[in-house]
């Protein structure tokens, strides 16, 4: 007999959806839609199916076309889909006609993201950080909220009363985007008055892609107990630690990972946490070598750097989790050429990231495999800047 007193939650079970064009060629959309499976799974709902369609661009009207979104309301109905996931944003128009179909919940890239960034803020600052971020992104889209007026058969004031609390709907958006701004901006000056409290003590950021051992990192390093977990962004606060190595103090900060196709909306309400990585001396890329699309990892940080106007600083590469890089040996008979899984780590350190213009070290943070080396190279180069700094501290070295 069922427990009728169960508070167990049942997770949602969602599909998701991708599109092949001139952009996002087939090998692409299938990596999007693996991490996509992994933001949904992070949220809390279960990925059970995957659709992908080739067109030359998203339908202007419901992203996939006719055929395809026949295809996928008859799977929803067939097997008590709870939710769709589309891998890219979708617009208001989309949302609109795609709702009248399916009449299920609809959700894109980007609302997922800041339904689990919502979800992660502990701090007040990063709760008004994804407040902002959601309400950006509502605005625009807000006559979605009021579908259910266009399935009424007529009737006396259902289109005045409607619109008219559509409006008051926009302004009380506009009114809370704009307080939530100001309190922002005065959160961002009284941040910016901590940073240069801190003196000119030399300030060392670690960045990366998300879930690549940051916070893990930073533990180690630091010896204090940041948040860690195998999940996609654990930890969206940055935290801020002093670290001293061999006498010598630094400041070690743990920022945001980044994401592929990551949210306008959120770049612009996370700014102050993002400007830690404007204002460091020295970034230290955490990456996950045994990800098997580490590489593309990396080149989303690269970019994501550029934009903020960093890639210039310092930086020294971090390849993490050693302990779990595996590759597929070929037999001396097989004369197809190699692939990114048939490279061993030797192989791989011999290749392009021989050629790093960066400095490159190979750690594992949980089985602290090489951390010694990371500590001397951190030490050294903090020192470097110390003594530019401080000249007559220079004996003490």
């Amino acid at each position: 007999m069922p427990n009728l007193y169960s508070t167990e939650v049942i997770p949602e079970k969602a599909i998701l959806i991708g599109v092949i064009n001139k952009y996002q060629d087939e090998c692409q959309v299938n990596d999007f839609l693996q991490e996509l499976a992994f933001l949904t799974e992070t949220a809390g709902a279960v990925p059970v199916k995957k659709f992908i369609q080739r067109l030359e661009s998203p339908h202007p009207r419901t992203f996939v076309g006719t055929g395809k979104l026949a295809e996928i309301q008859s799977y929803i109905k067939e097997n008590n889909i709870d939710l769709i996931i589309f891998d890219d944003e979708l617009t208001a128009t989309q949302l609109r006609n795609l709702d009248k179909v399916l009449e299920i919940k609809i959700l894109d890239r980007t609302n997922l993201i800041l339904d689990i960034f919502a979800k992660r803020a502990k701090t007040s600052y990063a709760k008004a950080q994804v407040e902002l971020a959601q309400y950006q992104y509502l605005l625009p889209r807000l006559t979605r909220m009021w579908t259910h007026l266009e399935r009424q058969q007529g009737g006396i004031g259902m289109r005045g009363p409607g619109e008219s609390e559509l409006e008051t709907d926009r302004r009380i958006i506009r009114d809370k985007i704009a307080d939530l701004k100001e309190d922002l901006k005065k959160i961002d000056r009284q941040m910016a008055t901590q940073r240069q409290g801190r003196g000119n003590i030399v300030r060392v950021a670690l960045v990366g892609y998300t879930n690549v051992g940051k916070s893990t990192l930073m533990n180690l390093l630091s010896k204090s107990e940041v948040f860690a977990e195998n999940k996609l962004f654990a930890t969206l606060d940055t935290t801020v630690r002093k670290v001293v190595i061999n006498s010598l103090a630094f400041l070690l900060t743990d920022t945001v990972g980044f994401i592929r196709k990551l949210p306008h909306q959120l770049v612009e309400s996370f700014k102050s946490t993002l400007d830690e990585v404007r204002e460091a001396d020295i970034l230290v890329h955490v990456a996950d070598i045994s990800h098997p699309e580490f590489e593309e990892q990396i080149n989303v940080v690269n970019q994501t750097l550029s934009d903020l106007n960093a890639a210039s600083k310092k930086i020294i590469i971090v390849f993490n989790k050693v302990d779990a890089f595996s590759y597929v040996a070929k037999d001396d008979d097989d004369l197809t050429p190699k692939t990114r899984v048939n490279y061993s780590l030797d192989e791989l350190k011999n290749s392009w990231m021989s050629k790093l213009s960066q400095q490159a070290l190979f750690i594992s943070a949980t089985e602290k495999t090489n951390i010694d080396e990371l500590r001397n190279t951190l030490y050294e180069e903090t020192k470097k800047i110390h003594i530019l700094r401080y000249p007559g501290d220079s004996y003490l070295f």
